[in-house]
C-alpha cells in the first residue's frame, strides 16, 4: 500500500528549512502544508534559493490557523511530532494517507496541542542533552521511513552510472 504522505509546518519561522522542506516533499511526492503565522515571507531570496528549482513541483497549501487546517481535513490520520512524546515515530502506523505535523523551529509544537494528542505524538530519538534535530532533517526522516515501509513505492531505485 502507497502511503500519501502530507507534511504539515506549523509557524514554520526559518525560510532556509521551509525552502528545504519544500524541496523534500518535491522530490518524494509528498504534499506541504503551511499554518500560519509564518516568521518570513514566501518571496523571500533564501526559500526560494533553498527549493525554487522544485517549487513548481511542489503540492502546496496555506491555512490561516490550526483550526482551519483541521477543518480542511476532519478525519485526518496525523502525527504530532515532539521531543516530549512518548512514542516513536517508528510506530506510525500509516494509513492511505498521513499528515506529520511539525512545529516551529523555536519552541517546536504547543505543549498543550500535544497533550491533547498524546496518543498520535512520536518523536525522534536522540542523545540526552540535545534539544533537537533541524526542522528540515526531522523532516526527511520521517518522510523517508514511511517511504522505506512502502518499499520506496514509484521511485527510481537504479541509476545507471554508464561505463
Amino acid at each position: 500500500m502507497k502511503t500519501k504522505i502530507n507534511i504539515v509546518l506549523y509557524s514554520p519561522e526559518i525560510p532556509q528549512n521551509t525552502g528545504n522542506i519544500s524541496r523534500t516533499c518535491a522530490v518524494t511526492g509528498a504534499s506541504l502544508h503551511i499554518i500560519k503565522p509564518i516568521g518570513f515571507e514566501i518571496s523571500d531570496r533564501t526559500l526560494k534559493r533553498a527549493g525554487l528549482d522544485y517549487w513548481d513541483k511542489l503540492d502546496l497549501h496555506y491555512y490561516d490557523s490550526f483550526e482551519e487546517f483541521e477543518q480542511a481535513h476532519p478525519f485526518a490520520c496525523m502525527y504530532f511530532f515532539s521531543s516530549h512524546a512518548r512514542r516513536l515515530y517508528t510506530e506510525i502506523e500509516p494509513k492511505d494517507e498521513v499528515f506529520l505535523v511539525f512545529g516551529k523551529e523555536s519552541s517546536g509544537l504547543d505543549p498543550e496541542l500535544v497533550r491533547e494528542r498524546i496518543d498520535t505524538a512520536v518523536r525522534i530519538p536522540m542523545l540526552d542533552g540535545c534539544r533537537c534535530l533541524n526542522l528540515s532533517n526531522s523532516v526527511a526522516v520521517a518522510v523517508y521511513e514511511l517511504l522505506r515501509r512502502d518499499g520506496f513505492s514509484g521511485m527510481r531505485l537504479v541509476v545507471d552510472i554508464g561505463e
